[in-house]
């Protein structure tokens, strides 16, 4: 149990939601889901050897893991707060996230960077409130696109996509995530140096060096004969 650790989330554990907009672009989030958890636990410590409870008069969840040198349940503890859709269900899967990252599970998620997307790069519109000011909103869909961590579990790398416009509109790490090209380019073929400048046929390096000489360009044999 001392040597216990979880692996880093991959780019399609991680969601990405919007924290707030203005008509000059907008703030991202970086999140995982409980399904997320549930399935590095089972990947890590096995789908026997953790557990999770919820309590009912303070609505934490406790997450715990056998320990199987100690021969007893270890338990980490952590709240939750309730979802704008399903009160008590949002609020038991929050605990159950935040207890998790108790244990080291998506605790990466920390080290985010800022993430603004410029207004060009999203669909931004207004809608009016009641007193008349415009609120901001958008309604596109962000990915991970690309996540690379440091020694330390630390963000270095990152690139976000909006799924809407098909294009990466945050990088963090340089300029070296890049879309992926639908086709692969071309090979650009070398022109071949020793072919005769009349018939494209190949000579050899004695006839380049003869005919250069001569003629002040590669010919072959043949062609030679045309220039006496």
């Amino acid at each position: 149990m001392e040597k216990l650790v979880f692996r880093t989330l991959k780019e399609d554990e991680i969601e990405v939601r919007i924290q707030s907009v203005t008509e000059k672009g907008l703030i991202l989030l970086l999140y995982k889901d409980s399904r997320t958890d549930m399935n590095i636990l089972d990947e890590t410590v096995g789908p026997m050897n953790w557990k999770r409870e919820h309590t009912r008069d303070n609505a934490n969840c406790i997450v715990s893991l056998w320990d199987e040198e100690k021969y007893q349940w270890v338990s980490k503890e952590d709240t939750g707060t309730e979802s704008n859709t399903e009160k008590e269900k949002g609020q038991a899967s929050d605990s159950f996230k935040r207890a998790c990252f108790n244990w080291g599970i998506g605790r990466e998620l920390y080290t985010s960077p800022f993430i603004w997307v410029k207004k060009e790069d999203a669909n931004l519109y207004p809608i009016k409130s009641n007193n008349g000011k415009d609120i901001w909103k958008c309604n596109d869909k962000f990915e991970v696109e690309k996540i690379t961590y440091d020694e330390n579990k630390n963000i270095n790398g990152l690139a976000i996509k909006n799924i809407n416009k098909k294009k990466i509109v945050f990088t963090l790490g340089g300029n070296k995530y890049t879309e992926v090209p639908t086709e692969a380019p071309k090979e650009v073929e070398q022109p071949k140096s020793n072919v005769c400048s009349e018939c494209s046929k190949a000579v050899t390096e004695n006839v380049v060096k003869f005919s250069n000489m001569k003629f002040k360009k590669i010919l072959c044999l043949d062609c030679q004969k045309k220039f006496k």
